[in-house]
C-alpha cells in the first residue's frame, strides 16, 4: 500500500468523522482501524475511490464502537446514518484539521503535542525530543489531551500561534531526516500564508524555504551529514533562497517582529554568505539576542553560544555555554566543537564521543563518532 497516499488521505478522513459528531479520540481509533483494514485488503482488491472507502470503513468502525459502549448510546441519534456512497470531495482538509486540533479547551503545549501525534505522524518519542521532556511525560500529556477533547464539539478552532508551532515542529522532524515531512509542512504553510496576512506566518514560511534550500547539500553521497561550514554552496537552491528572503523582507517591513522572523533572519544571513568564512556572525549574534528576548528558549541560547564562539572567539562561546544546563540536547556536541576551536584536542575528542552516545539519530551519531576518531588520530599522529 502506498504510504504517501495514506498520509495524504488520513487527515481528510479524520476531519469527516469529527464533523459528523465523533469525538477526537474515538475518530482517531476508527481511522486507525480503517487503515489496518486497508493494509489487509487493498493489495488484492484496491478501491476505485480510496478516500471514500476509508471514510466509509472508518465511519462503520466508529458506529460499531459507539453502539458497543453503553455510556455513549446517547450519541446514536447523531451517528446513525452512514456517509453516502460514491467519490468523496477532493478537498485537502489537513490545514483545517491542524486548526481543529488546536482547540481552546487545550493548553497550547497539549494542542501541539496532540496534533503532531494525530495529524503530523510523529512518534511520541520524536515529540518528546522536540519539547525536551521524557517520552513518558509526553505520552501522559497526549493522553490527557485526548481525554480533554473527548466529547467536545470542534466548532471553535484554535489560534494561529499554536498551528504555527505545530507546522514548525513537523518541518524540523522532516528536515532532520527521521520523517520526510518537510515538504508537506512547507505546502501547508504556503496555504496558511495565502489565507492569512500575518507576519509570523510569513516569517515561518521564509524560515522553512531558507532551510529547505540547503537540504541537498546537507548529506554526502554515502548519507553522512555535512556540517554547514563544509557544505557545497553551489548545491543550495538559489530560487528558494531568493523567495525566502523576499518573503522575510516584506514581513520585517511590517515592524511586528516575532521569533520565526528572527530565526529566518539568521538563516538569511547564512544563505547570503558566499563562503563560511564570510558569514556575518556579529549580526547573527544580534539576531540571537532578539530571539532570547522573544523566547528565552534554552535551545536558542545554545545556538547563540555557537554564534558568540564564531564572532568573539571560542573562549567567549564556552563562557556563554557555562550558563546553560549541560543536559540540553546537543550541548555536549557544541562544547566539543568550541573546545576544538580553542585547540583543546583531547577534551574535544572525549566530548565528541560522549555526544555521539547521546545523539538523537543515526546520521548525527555517525558524524560525531567520525569527529572523535579524527581528533584521536590527530593526537596519536
Amino acid at each position: 500500500m502506498d504510504e504517501a497516499l495514506i498520509r495524504s488521505l488520513t487527515p481528510s478522513v479524520l476531519t469527516v468523522l469529527v464533523r459528523r459528531g465523533a469525538d477526537f479520540a474515538a475518530a482517531e481509533d476508527a481511522v486507525q482501524d480503517a487503515l489496518l483494514e486497508a493494509v489487509r485488503t487493498w493489495p488484492a482488491d484496491p478501491p476505485r475511490d480510496p478516500k471514500g472507502w476509508l471514510i466509509t470503513v472508518a465511519w462503520r468502525r466508529f458506529l460499531d464502537a459507539t453502539r458497543a459502549d453503553a455510556a455513549r448510546r446517547r450519541r446514536e441519534d447523531v451517528v446513525e446514518e452512514e456517509p453516502m456512497p460514491g467519490p468523496a470531495p477532493a478537498v485537502d482538509d489537513t490545514l483545517q484539521l491542524y486548526f481543529l486540533c488546536a482547540h481552546p479547551s487545550l493548553t497550547p503545549a497539549s494542542a501541539v503535542a496532540l496534533t503532531l501525534r494525530a495529524v503530523g505522524g510523529l512518534t511520541t518519542r520524536q515529540i518528546a525530543q522536540a519539547y525536551l521532556v521524557p517520552e513518558t511525560t509526553m505520552a501522559q500529556r497526549i493522553s490527557r489531551a485526548k481525554r480533554t477533547v473527548s466529547g467536545v464539539r470542534f466548532d471553535q478552532p484554535g489560534d494561529v500561534a499554536t498551528v504555527l508551532r505545530v507546522l514548525y515542529l513537523v518541518f524540523n522532524e522532516g528536515y532532520s531526516g527521521d520523517v520526510d515531512l518537510a515538504a508537506e509542512a512547507i505546502r501547508l504553510t504556503r496555504q496558511l500564508a495565502a489565507s492569512i496576512g500575518h507576519p509570523e506566518v510569513a516569517g515561518l514560511l521564509a524560515l522553512m524555504l531558507l532551510h529547505h534550500a540547503r537540504r541537498a547539500a546537507r548529506t554526502a553521497p554515502d548519507g553522512s551529514l555535512v556540517p554547514l561550514a563544509e557544505q557545497d554552496r553551489r548545491r543550495w537552491d538559489t530560487t528558494l533562497i531568493a523567495e525566502g528572503v523576499r518573503i522575510l523582507q516584506a514581513a520585517l517591513a511590517r515592524d511586528r517582529l516575532g521569533e520565526f522572523q528572527a530565526q529566518a533572519a539568521v538563516a538569511a544571513l547564512h544563505a547570503d554568505a558566499p563562503t563560511a568564512e564570510e558569514t556575518d556572525w556579529v549580526q547573527i549574534v544580534e539576531w540571537y539576542d532578539e530571539l532570547v528576548r522573544l523566547t528565552d528558549n534554552p535551545v536558542v541560547r545554545l545556538n547563540r553560544a555557537v554564534a558568540v564562539g564564531e564572532a568573539d572567539g571560542p573562549r567567549a562561546g564556552l563562557a556563554a555555554l557555562t550558563a546553560l544546563d549541560d543536559s540540553l540536547p546537543r550541548h555536549t556536541a557544541v562544547a566539543a566543537y568550541l573546545h576544538e576551536r580553542d585547540g583543546n584536542v583531547a577534551t574535544a575528542a572525549r566530548l565528541y564521543a560522549e555526544a555521539a552516545r547521546k545523539a538523537p539519530n543515526l546520521a548525527e551519531r555517525d558524524h560525531l563518532t567520525r569527529q572523535a576518531a579524527r581528533l584521536n588520530t590527530l593526537r596519536c599522529g
